[in-house]
């Protein structure tokens, strides 16, 4: 078998293991979903214990959980019984994670464990293991087989514990209301966060370099304007100073090829893009992030309150704003 063949397996091997573990999913997963926002609800954390790759998994199911609002930390399984236990309180939730659900180390905290009240969803692939037993709650994630050739690496096993702790991650996230500006505190120094805490009027251009010219000004002194700017694109206003239109260098090249030069001649209001498409100044930057994504321009025009442009956001400034 090729390396190519081999891996398509591989992909192939854990897709089918999903499936069936999708298949699985029951009112347990409600269960464990209200557990969850219950703890978090009475100002409780999420403990997640597990061993070998299966601990792995755990650290990164704790970590999608905090960074989406769910408070989370990580407890060695071993250290746990030698003072580590210390970070468990009464009202907190335990996820213990074991695919075999017979892990010694982790069953040897179990009963420490219980002496706190305290609830535990066992994220394992056997249902009457003991760590079963010990549970609250238990999610299913047996799979077929394992990627590994001799069925032992844990492969799928472990794929499946990650996508289960995202979808707990994710309907926790639904049912606590979680919202988009939340996520951006959590996440202040990343890219994801300056877009998300920044508004539309901390990026924009302003001032001189933001072209701004009437309806009625002939094309070749708007180009003027343009170049002063050291902008592509001039915002046309009407008579009442609000927002009609827009003209850009694409549009004079276009107009060109078209008609020659005597586009220069023509008035703005007779050569440009009519309610272009604009951003209010105190919308957040991912709001035009968005915009951009989702349409074919270069330049998004800018306005306040009285649909007045005050200022132009250039997509070659966004890089430099580490905001994409």
């Amino acid at each position: 078998m090729s390396h190519l063949a081999r891996a398509r397996e591989v992909f192939d091997i854990e897709l089918a293991a999903l499936k069936a573990v999708r298949a699985q999913l029951d009112r347990s997963f409600d269960r464990a979903v209200a557990l969850v926002v219950e703890a978090l609800g009475r100002r409780g954390k999420i403990v997640v214990v597990g061993i070998g790759k299966s601990g792995n998994i755990g650290r990164k199911i704790a970590a999608t959980l905090t960074s989406t609002g769910s408070t989370s930390v990580v407890l060695n399984s071993v250290d746990a019984l030698h003072g580590d236990l210390g970070i468990v309180n009464d009202g907190d939730l335990i996820f213990a994670l074991s695919y075999s659900g017979e892990s010694e180390e982790l069953l040897n905290l179990m009963p420490a464990l219980k002496r706190f009240s305290i609830k535990i969803i066992a994220i394992t692939g056997v249902m009457k293991s003991s760590l079963a037993r010990f549970s609250d709650v238990v999610l299913n994630v047996k799979v077929p087989r394992e990627a590994c050739p001799f069925n032992l690496a844990p492969t799928a096993s472990t794929t499946a514990m990650l996508v289960m702790g995202d979808a707990l991650a994710m309907a926790v996230l639904q049912a606590r209301g979680f919202k988009e500006q939340d996520f951006a505190r959590r996440h202040p120094a990343g890219a994801i966060g300056r877009a998300m805490l920044l508004k539309v009027g901390n990026i924009m251009r302003t001032g001189e370099r933001n072209a701004v010219a009437q309806e009625s000004m002939p094309v070749k002194e708007a180009l003027l304007v343009m170049t002063r700017a050291r902008s592509g694109t001039v915002s046309v206003v009407n008579t009442r100073g609000k927002l009609a239109g827009v003209f850009t260098d694409g549009d004079l090249r276009r107009s060109m090829a078209l008609d020659g030069d005597v586009v220069l001649s023509q008035t703005l209001k007779q050569v440009m893009t009519p309610k272009p498409i604009c951003v209010r100044e105190d919308a957040l930057a991912a709001e035009a992030l968005k915009i951009f994504d989702q349409r074919s321009i270069d330049d998004l025009i800018v306005v306040n309150a009285r649909h007045e442009p005050v200022g132009l956001i250039d997509s070659q400034d966004l890089p430099k704003l580490k905001i994409m």
